[in-house]
Formats: structure tokens, C-alpha cells, sequence
């Protein structure tokens, strides 16, 4: 698991296993968002086992899975109502990161500076540039 420090509230970071969430607990987060759809890969762990590991650890779990659809308003409106409603740090992952980042960023527009979400986005090392004319937006 390399975990990509997004701000002092959120990290990212590609496909987890169950045995990784009481890592995730020992460093302080309270919840994991899980944005990757179940059977993407083989080699993929169900959903259902990272939140069992989640509720045994004592961790917030939320599936708000992004597919071949694409991102919806509801999508990142139900990123948004997870990132408000968590006190303290939130893990989000997919299969590389990059579809949580983009929730996040996405999330975050028109309540945070847009060159501000791509700057934090950048230092993770994910380039959401592209998504610039969204992120003045509400």
C-alpha cells in the first residue's frame, strides 16, 4: 500500500487488502472510501472484505464505486457528504488512485481555490489540470 498524501484530511492510494485497513486505523484515519467497483480485476478483494475489515477495525466504510460510467453529480456529492461528515482523516482508494483524486477534486470545487485542489493534487502525484474548468464551480 503507498499511500499519496493529498492534505491533512485526505490520502489516496490504489488497491488495498483487508490486512492493510488496521494499518490505516494504527495511522489515525477514521474512514476509507472505496471508489473502485467490484470485479474490475481478478485479483481484486470484494468490497464486502475490506468493509468487514473496516467495521472490525472500527473505521468508517463508504463504497461510492466509479466505473465505466463515469463520474456523476451524485458521485461527488456523496464524496463531498463524506469528507464533511469525517472527523479526522479519510483514505480513498481505486485501483491507482487517480479516480479518487478526481472525486476529491471534484468535491472540493467552489469552496477551494481551483489551482490550490491542483496543486494539492500534483504533489500526490496526480495531475488534474484537465479538470480546471470544474473546479470554480459548485
Amino acid at each position: 500500500m503507498e499511500l499519496k498524501r493529498i492534505n491533512d484530511h485526505v490520502s489516496v492510494s490504489g488497491q488495498i487488502q483487508p490486512d492493510d485497513v488496521k494499518t490505516l486505523k494504527d495511522l489515525g484515519f477514521v474512514a476509507i472510501v472505496n471508489n473502485r467497483p467490484d470485479g474490475e480485476s481478478p485479483d481484486q478483494p470484494a468490497g464486502a472484505e475490506i468493509e468487514a475489515a473496516a467495521k472490525a477495525a472500527g473505521l468508517a466504510y463508504h463504497a461510492i464505486p466509479l466505473g465505466r460510467e463515469g463520474v456523476s453529480p451524485d458521485l461527488v456529492n456523496a464524496t463531498k457528504a463524506v469528507l464533511e461528515g469525517s472527523d479526522g482523516k479519510v483514505f480513498c482508494f481505486c485501483r491507482s488512485g487517480t479516480r479518487s483524486t478526481t472525486l476529491w477534486a471534484l468535491s472540493q470545487a467552489g469552496d477551494v481555490p481551483a489551482d490550490q485542489i491542483i496543486s494539492q493534487a500534483a504533489e500526490a502525484g496526480y495531475d488534474m489540470s484537465h479538470l480546471a474548468g470544474y473546479l470554480g464551480q459548485n
